[in-house]
């Protein structure tokens, strides 16, 4: 579909917002306002996808059972193999029957009390990161929470539940922040050459670790993932075990570091939300929920029809995308009352930032808990916290974060 054929259809507008533009970056939420006011559904011709603004057409768009998570292989082909074989093997991009295949096993290994078993770990983690954060700013009056705590947490977290030795986990998070890059709009060449270097990377050193516990299981989710049968005896081919670990790390990773930023910014920026989080810690279940509403970590999320469907009055043609805008549907003011305020006690909270359907986040318990961890340690460890500097916004627009957050005290 071109500009012309979208401005034929009544129902859908066409906007042109710049998602490279820093001054978007930094606040794109009054232009996701705007694009709802005009309506629901909106052609992005820079992008060459329409984009579902409203938390209804949003959330259609996630649950539609005709719109699906189709992968289609970065091109060139030869260039990108290893890449491609990540995603061609993942339970995120793949519908049923194989997606049912994959979850369910992959469920089933996860249900082996993984993220229960884990609980305490991270809460012990995230206290001693925090820890080490508060000696920082009190010898040198100001410390850097991504780098001390939000970036650091998500990456043991993972390489704890996948058994990663602690030698290796520093590998991880430059293998992640390399390979999500490609999920941006209008990559540079040298960044999608990156990305391909760090997936093959991480695609070698995880057959030498699923080899690893193959010989020698142990209580880790990879051991689990080996050893994991259905009902019908299928088990997960190498390449679909692997596509799991690295979907694990960068959708856990990535996202959790996010939240962690994004909120804590927010919360910097409504002090009287801080100190009222500190003030009632019954409140961090739904703070947690809040900050991932307020500031999504995941601004986007594409799906491609298999038969045609219709969204608030926009027809998708098989083979065509969709995105359901994150962003946009979390500030719905039909959804949610006063949505451009922080309400670290708002109930409910209907966001979709876990996404929805058939591809819920199946890690978003462990995420959950990651992110109370780490505000629980901060509010009772620095409560006093406030901005040293304000933090710079990194440039990507679908995986909204940022560089660094100093934090000082009092």
């Amino acid at each position: 579909m071109d500009a012309r054929q979208a401005q034929d259809l009544p129902s859908v507008t066409v906007t042109s917002f710049d998602q490279h533009d820093p001054a978007f970056i930094a606040d794109p939420y009054p232009d996701f306002a705007a694009l709802r006011a005009e309506g629901e559904v909106h052609w992005h011709e820079g992008m060459g996808i329409a984009l579902a603004v409203s938390h209804a057409a949003a959330s259609a768009v996630l649950r539609h059972r005709s719109l699906g998570r189709i992968w289609s292989d970065a091109l060139p082909v030869e260039r990108f193999t290893a890449f491609n074989l990540l995603h061609r093997n993942s339970l995120l991009e793949n519908e049923p029957p194989t997606h049912t295949r994959l979850r369910r096993l992959v469920a089933a290994a996860f249900g082996r009390g993984h993220v229960e078993r884990l609980r305490p770990w991270v809460a012990e983690l995230a206290d001693r990161l925090v820890d080490e954060l508060v000696a920082k700013v009190r010898s040198e009056g100001s410390a850097d929470l991504l780098s001390h705590v939000a970036a650091p947490l998500p990456v043991e977290v993972i390489a704890e539940l996948l058994g990663v030795p602690a030698p290796d986990r520093p590998l991880l998070q430059p293998w992640s922040n390399a390979i999500v890059k490609m999920y941006e709009y209008g990559l540079p060449e040298d960044k999608r050459s990156a990305a391909e270097r760090a997936a093959a990377e991480f695609i070698a050193y995880l057959r030498d670790l699923v080899a690893l516990r193959r010989a020698s299981p142990g209580d880790d989710l990879v051991s689990d993932l080996v050893a994991v049968t259905d009902a019908d005896g299928a088990k997960l081919t190498e390449d679909e075990l692997v596509a799991t670990a690295v979907l694990l790390l960068m959708a856990g990773h990535e996202a959790t570091v996010n939240v962690i930023g994004n909120g804590v910014l927010a919360l910097m920026k409504h002090p009287d939300q801080w100190r009222r989080l500190v003030g009632s810690p019954a409140l961090l279940p739904t703070a947690v929920e809040e900050l991932i509403r307020y500031d999504s970590p995941l601004q986007l999320f594409e799906r491609t029809a298999t038969e045609p469907v219709e969204i608030a009055g926009y027809a998708v043609e098989p083979g065509r995308k969709i995105a359901a805008l994150l962003g946009a549907a979390a500030r719905d003011p039909r959804v949610f009352a006063s949505p451009d305020a922080l309400d670290v006690g708002r109930n409910p909270n209907p966001h979709l930032g876990f996404g929805a359907g058939i591809h819920y986040c199946l890690g978003a318990p462990l995420a959950r808990i990651e992110v109370q961890a780490a505000l629980s340690a901060l509010t009772r460890k620095l409560p006093g916290a406030r901005l040293a500097a304000e933090p710079r916004r990194r440039a990507e627009f679908v995986m909204r974060g940022l560089h660094e957050l100093p934090l000082t005290d009092g």
